[in-house]
């Protein structure tokens, strides 16, 4: 799938006709007659393609003079799966604006973490999306004002302080705007439920079919730390830290969707919250193109054919994945575990968990600098690894975020003492979210590579790899699948 695809108007027109819901999120349709936009899995008659017109972004629909349909509700289309699989400009400022940055800092801050001028920013969003950063912010500030009247009791000036907005009239004429409808409308509209409990927002986050629950749900539960991260009735529990506040995070896969419950002290961090869940849990690939792309090789094909769908499981916060991945160094899953939990103990912030179970934040690069490296239960090398990882993080030398550049990242990760190829791709995949990150000397892909009758030495695996581009982390999941947690994840 090529960047700009709502330029191919033939493969668009194809897509809706067909409702394929393989390219929501890819583009949006916009229909000149009744003024309203659409994903292209729409469940209702598709227009004449003379009525037909096609938008990169659903802020480029709305800044068109387009509304929401009331059927197909755009906005909860899954994002796309370029953000997550480029590292470019445009993909870096989109993972920033899902992460809140604009409504945080406006779009001099976004510039700034970018390290771009304003105008330059502005300039790459508008060619490549029809909608400058403002503008996106604003549509993702309408979809979150829209759970919130949907799945809450909240009063509405509050839903709009909490959805970002800057008053209670931009809030409602937003909503007016984009869904055609006024607040209290959208509010009645929606399906009848209680109260519900104040601070916890329940809500479906979609995805491309297939999805395969396995390595994904498996690979969390197995390494959970202790206080931090737990499985429990048949869904991964965390605690997450957010710029306003804290929250608790409950995801359980279902057949077409990840259930998901928000427990948050603050709810403007909701959006922020359900961005980095949906990175956790890899929720915007494209299953089809990446497995599609993997069966050309006949080696990797059958383990695709068995169980397609996986996921990359990614992470809430790059920063502590970075910490974990130094911590689990030469030691087994157990004893990375044991390590974590001792330090979520002494230095993670304490927060009540009304379900019980989780009872810390991971602790900070601010909280672990001052750690004393002899209290340490790990050889000396390492402890100089992980302070020096945790005081270049703490001192902003290294970033690890969704602004990262992939490969400054990579070249001061691998500058730091104790980092070698594997610390650094693992941290790639799972923190900086490349999706070509590759594994060769790991012993599990070697063995499965083995075990298919794929060359097993890291420079032979590393040179057939070369047929797995641009896609090395989800074959990585693959041969690691060989060898998969033994947890029942999907419900009965």
């Amino acid at each position: 799938m090529q960047t700009g695809m709502h330029h191919d108007r033939e493969h668009c027109v194809r897509a809706v006709r067909s409702k394929d819901a393989r390219f929501d999120g890819w583009f949006f349709t916009a229909v000149l007659t009744t003024r309203i936009y659409c994903r292209p899995s729409c469940p209702v008659v598709p227009p004449k393609p003379e009525n037909m017109t096609f938008y990169p972004s659903a802020a480029a629909c709305q800044q068109a003079g387009f509304r929401a349909c009331k059927r197909c509700r755009p906005d909860t289309s899954p994002g796309s799966p370029e953000w997550n699989a480029r590292a470019d400009l445009v993909a870096r400022a989109m993972r920033l604006i899902a992460d809140g940055v604009v409504d945080r800092e406006g779009v001099p801050g976004l510039a700034a973490r970018l390290g771009y001028s304003t105008r330059q920013v502005e300039r790459q969003l508008l060619a490549e999306l029809g909608a400058g950063p403002l503008a996106l912010a604003r549509a993702q500030r309408a979809q979150t004002a829209r759970l919130l009247i949907e799945t809450t009791a909240l009063p509405m000036a509050e839903i709009a302080f909490a959805a970002g907005f800057a008053s209670v009239r931009a809030f409602n004429d937003t909503v007016r705007e984009v869904f055609a409808l006024s607040p209290s409308e959208l509010r009645a509209r929606a399906p009848k439920s209680g109260a519900g409990t104040p601070g916890v927002v329940t809500l479906r986050l979609p995805f491309r079919a297939p999805l395969n629950p396995s390595n994904l749900f498996g690979h969390l539960a197995a390494t959970a730390v202790p206080g931090v991260e737990e499985w429990r009735d048949g869904a991964y529990r965390r605690t997450l830290r957010l710029p306003y506040g804290h929250g608790i995070a409950a995801l359980a896969p279902r057949p077409d969707h990840i259930a998901c419950r928000l427990t948050l002290g603050d709810l403007r961090d909701l959006t922020v919250a359900i961005s980095r869940c949906r990175r956790l849990l890899d929720l915007d690939a494209d299953p089809v193109a990446v497995d599609g792309h993997l069966r050309t090789d006949p080696s990797l094909a059958p383990l695709v054919d068995l169980a397609p769908g996986r996921r990359v499981p990614r992470t809430v916060d790059e920063a502590e994945f970075a910490v974990r991945a130094v911590l689990g160094q030469q030691v087994s899953t157990a004893a990375a575990r044991t390590h974590a939990a001792r330090l979520v103990t002494a230095h993670g912030k304490p927060l009540d968990d009304p379900e019980g179970g989780l009872t810390h934040l991971f602790p900070s690069p601010e909280a672990l600098a001052g750690v004393d490296p002899e209290t340490l239960a790990m050889p000396r090398t390492r402890r100089t690894t992980f302070t020096t990882l945790v005081r270049e993080l703490a001192d902003g030398g290294l970033h690890l975020g969704v602004e990262a550049d992939w490969a400054e990242a990579r070249a001061r990760l691998l500058a730091l003492p104790g980092f070698g190829p594997w610390t650094v791709d693992v941290i790639a995949m799972r923190a900086l979210g490349d999706p070509d990150a590759f594994l060769p000397t790991d012993l599990g892909i070697r063995r499965a590579a083995k075990e298919l009758g794929l060359p097993a030495t890291p420079a032979a695996l590393t040179a057939r790899a070369e047929m797995w581009r641009p896609w090395r982390s989800y074959a990585v999941q693959y041969l690691w699948a060989t060898d998969s947690h033994p947890i029942n994840f999907l419900p009965a």
